[in-house]
């Protein structure tokens, strides 16, 4: 492990590989400071499950835009740097907010600007994200391909390794600390990667603009039933045909060479804001162009049904079991390391034993086990399982475990999907594309579940219809199944 480490770093340098583990680390630690969110706006704000989960909702949105951020940051450097200068301004959203809520409890007292500043927050976190995830594959382009793997994985154990340490100390910390104090420390976090950025050189672009990608994204995309690389085009060709095509390439490469140049002297006389706009019109387009094409949209659309179809009632949970069940914030910090332990050992499960199924019986299986496993919240809350001798906190553990664990399986195919349909060229950015389809799908499925909760008059210290919602959520469960003729038919859950 020691000697991997090692060299990663000779490659990629080690205020590089800091700023890699310390920003991933924070994104897994950020349990740590909104688990005493959720206690903030149940205990001293009085809301509902609903009004809550709403809160929630649109406080996460900026995570469902993070294409905007990539091309913002692609296509209009700053101050000749792509990067570094990003990722400041998102480190800074992301530290004011909370030490604006530490020192101020007008502001963490009223509804209003808390969500206006968590909306701030997570908008700094989600372009921190993009941006890093930007300079990663930067990294490892003008590095070694070879060490991709590598940086992901420090990547990948830093987020976990953050996610468990702040599950562990939030549930500490809200048992011995006023909320304020956990504000404040938590901002050590983004402090120290605000001064970490000072650390890595970039280098200077000028005011170059992101360039047009359509001819590219025209070249990788084929027809809409799937990608045709062009070298499988050419060996239908005959051969004798081989020679003229040649020919034509060569004068067609020539004049766009000439095309090239002659833009790029049109570009130079351009204003700078005009520049801007041309770099933006283009990276939308390109953008447009490769998402509208039936082989990316129809998986896409798929995997946003699934997150919309089923109301997310977790926000309701938590409050079913802190009022009703009395578990305290250790316990529930516990049962979110055990979460974590779960995406784990759903992401062993996928490679060793999955991954080369077919995607639809993968997701089958996947909306099969959620349902199956809401049966265990049914149970829950019916106090079924008093009967037999099992405490709540055993099922709230499985629970907790079992879930993530199964959505990591499902989740994974979705990573896979997303990495083969991305065009060479923009994959990025039309990666973050995909995850941004997949966020925005989450909100709604949040407000979806917020709006049931309300519905059923499902409130603070009032769970008498919460059996009903969670049944209602069983049967939304099987809603998917019904659109994976979305999914394609031969597709595997092994990257190709």
């Amino acid at each position: 492990m020691i000697k991997w480490l090692k060299q990663v770093q000779s490659v990629f340098g080690t205020s590089f590989l800091w700023l890699i583990s310390l920003v991933y680390f924070t994104q897994g630690f950020r349990s740590f400071v909104w688990t005493a969110v959720s206690y903030q706006l149940k205990d001293e704000l009085k809301l509902s499950p609903s009004a809550s989960q709403l809160v929630f909702s649109v406080a996460f949105f900026p995570w469902s835009i993070k294409p905007v951020y990539g091309i913002l940051s692609d296509c209009i450097p700053i101050r000749g740097q792509k990067r570094v200068p990003y990722l400041v301004i998102s480190t800074i959203l992301s530290l004011l907010p909370w030490l604006i809520l530490g020192l101020k409890e007008s502001l963490r007292s009223s509804s209003g600007p808390l969500m206006f500043l968590l909306t701030a927050q997570n908008l700094g976190s989600a372009m921190a994200d993009v941006v890093v995830d930007a300079m990663i594959a930067e990294a490892v382009r003008s590095e070694r391909a070879a060490f991709a793997g590598d940086l992901q994985s420090v990547s990948w154990s830093a987020m976990a390794l953050g996610g468990i340490c702040g599950s562990l100390l939030g549930g500490y910390a809200l048992t011995n600390l006023q909320i304020d104090r956990i504000f404040l420390l938590f901002s050590v976090l983004p402090a120290m990667q605000l001064l970490s950025c000072g650390l890595v050189e970039e280098s200077t672009l000028g005011n170059k603009a992101l360039p047009d990608l359509a001819n590219s994204i025209s070249s990788h995309l084929g027809d809409q039933n799937g990608l045709v690389p062009e070298k499988d085009v050419s060996k239908e060709v005959p051969s004798r045909n081989n020679s003229m095509r040649r020919k034509k390439s060569q004068k067609n490469n020539k004049a766009r060479t000439v095309i090239t140049i002659k833009s790029e002297a049109v570009e130079k006389k351009r204003p700078l804001v005009m520049q801007w706009f041309y770099s933006l019109k283009a990276a939308f387009y390109s953008l447009c162009k490769a998402f509208k094409q039936p082989v990316i949209l129809r998986p896409m659309t798929w995997f946003f049904l699934a997150h919309i179809t089923i109301p997310n009632l977790s926000t309701v949970m938590f409050y079913y079991q802190t009022e009703f069940l009395n578990l305290d914030p250790s316990f529930l910090g516990t049962a979110r390391v055990v979460g974590w332990l779960g995406l784990m050992f759903g992401t062993f499960i996928y490679n060793r034993y999955l991954k080369h199924m077919k995607l639809r019986r993968i997701l089958t299986w996947a909306q099969l086990g959620l349902a199956t496993l809401s049966i265990l919240d049914i149970v829950l809350v019916s106090r079924y399982h008093i009967e037999f001798g099992i405490s709540d906190k055993l099922m709230v553990l499985c629970g907790s475990a079992l879930a993530d664990a199964i959505n990591q399986l499902k989740f994974m195919p979705f990573l896979i999907l997303s990495g083969q349909l991305c065009p060479p060229g923009i994959e990025g950015t039309l990666f973050a594309l995909f995850m941004s389809i997949n966020n925005l799908g989450s909100t709604i499925g949040s407000f979806v579940g917020a709006g049931l909760a309300s519905l059923l008059n499902v409130s603070s210290g009032s769970f008498d219809n919460l059996l009903l919602g969670i049944v209602i959520q069983v049967v939304c469960t099987f809603i998917p199944i019904v659109f994976l003729f979305l999914i394609p038919k031969e597709a595997t859950g092994l990257a190709s």
